[in-house]
Formats: structure tokens, sequence, C-alpha cells
């Protein structure tokens, strides 16, 4: 079988992440370990977890029993956790079965705070070679620059709750600006899949709304990372490669944040 090409986006200059993930939020168990080998054999090379998730375990060991070598993996520190970093990359590493992280991210600000003393120990532990690249999520432009400013290291990625509801053109143009790569979590749950505009666009292109929503994602190089469990879902939100948006198409959907 043939699996389409997910297109992808380079962080720090070295490390090829696909524009398409799979969110794993709630995969546990024999079930979750069960959707996270299909959605390997579906092709997802990108699997997003967390310490918060309680299923590093799991996407450990379907990427092990896969033996696939070109899967990339994103877990995040618990914004709880500052502090002891250390203890929880071990943890991570150890459940996820690996010897080096692709993408460590602070889960949320502690505290509300961008925390500079947090975001100089993750980058310590990629200067020691134990995370392939680090970021931040649900943070604002503002903090990712008092990073940058007290540690001279920036964000290689931002996650954020996104999707064409939540379009702001100046927060993607300041994430572009300062390099960092925009990662958009819950694309699908944020998104009214029945609005006319989306389903139009989706009918033009006999494809579903949901692939229309990632495919937006991925046109506008923001990675999207839908979770799903289901395998038909699986499938049809990583199968954008065989469609493509106008700008005007891209441009209604921009319009949806401010309908």
């Amino acid at each position: 079988m043939t699996l389409p090409t997910t297109p992808v986006r380079t962080l720090d200059g070295t490390l090829d992440v696909p524009l398409v993930g799979l969110g794993t939020y709630a995969l546990r168990g024999a079930d979750g370990y069960r959707s996270l080998r299909g959605a390997l054999d579906l092709g997802y090379r990108l699997l997003d977890t967390a310490t918060m998730y309680e299923n590093e375990d799991e996407v450990g060991r379907a990427v092990a029993d896969s033996g696939l070598p070109d899967v990339r993996i994103t877990t995040k520190l618990h914004h709880e956790h500052a502090g002891r970093e250390e203890e929880f990359l071990d943890r991570s590493l150890r459940l996820l079965r690996v010897d080096v992280l692709d993408l460590w991210l602070i889960h949320w600000p502690p505290g509300g705070q961008a925390r500079p003393d947090v975001w100089e120990r993750l980058v310590a532990a990629r200067a020691d070679g134990r995370v392939r690249a680090v970021g931040v999520s649900n943070y604002s432009l503002a903090q990712i620059d008092e990073l940058t400013a007290a540690t001279g290291v920036t964000p290689a990625v931002n996650q954020v709750k996104w999707g064409p509801a939540r379009f702001d053109a100046a927060f993607l143009a300041g994430h572009r600006e300062r390099g960092v790569v925009l990662e958009g979590y819950s694309p699908l749950k944020s998104t009214d899949l029945s609005d006319p505009v989306l389903t139009g666009i989706a009918a033009e292109h006999d494809v579903t709304p949901e692939q229309v929503v990632v495919r937006w994602h991925v046109e506008h190089g923001v990675i999207a990372i839908p979770k799903s469990g289901d395998p038909g879902r699986q499938a049809r939100n990583r199968d954008v490669a065989g469609f493509a948006l106008t700008g005007d198409e891209v441009a209604a959907l921009d319009g949806l944040a401010r309908a």
C-alpha cells in the first residue's frame, strides 16, 4: 500500500517534523495501544503526548513494537512539575523507550508566568543531547520574547489550540517573525464542522470538512495534531496530500474567526 506523503517543517534547522500528526490524549490502555499501532500503520510519523496524558508507556510501546525508525515523539512537562525537569525527563524517556526525545515542551506557562528558569533547564537538556528540540505550549508572544531575552534561545515550537475559528493573522505572523513553528491542537474540536463555508469547500474538493481543516493548517505551515482513536477518522485526517486549497478558500476559512 502506498501511503500519502505528508509535508514537513524543520525545527532548529535539523529536525524534520510532519505537518500532520496524531494527538494522543485519552488513548490509554489496551485500546489506546491498538489505536496508536493502527495510526502508525496508516502512516502517522508524529505522535503528541504529555506527562499529564498518562499514556507515555502506550505511546512508547506502540512505537517500539512498530519497528519504525522515523517516528517523531513529542511530550510535555506538566507546569506543576517546574523545578523537577530532570526527574520527569528521565521518566518520559524510560516510558517512551527512547534515549533521545524528539521534542519536549513546557505544557502551560507555570503559574501563568513565562519562567525562564524552567526554560533554561529544557535548553540544557537539548545541549546535553537528551532532547533534539525544545519548545512551549499555550504561551503568548510576550512570554516567548521573555524566554528569548533571558536565555538567548527561542522556542522551536509553540503548541496552541488552533483552527479556522481561532485564526489570528497577527499571532501567526508573530511566530513566523520569531522563527517559531506554530502547532495546533484540537483543530477539529475547536471548529464548527457544519459551517456552510467549510462544508461548501469540502464538497468542491470531494473531501470531508475535517480534511479541509487539516489541509488549511498545512496551507499555513502550521502543524496539525488532530486527536482520534478511530481508524477511519485517523485515515481521513491524515489523507490531505491529494488536494490543495486555493488562496480564496484559505481566506474564506480564515474569515471564520470573524463570523
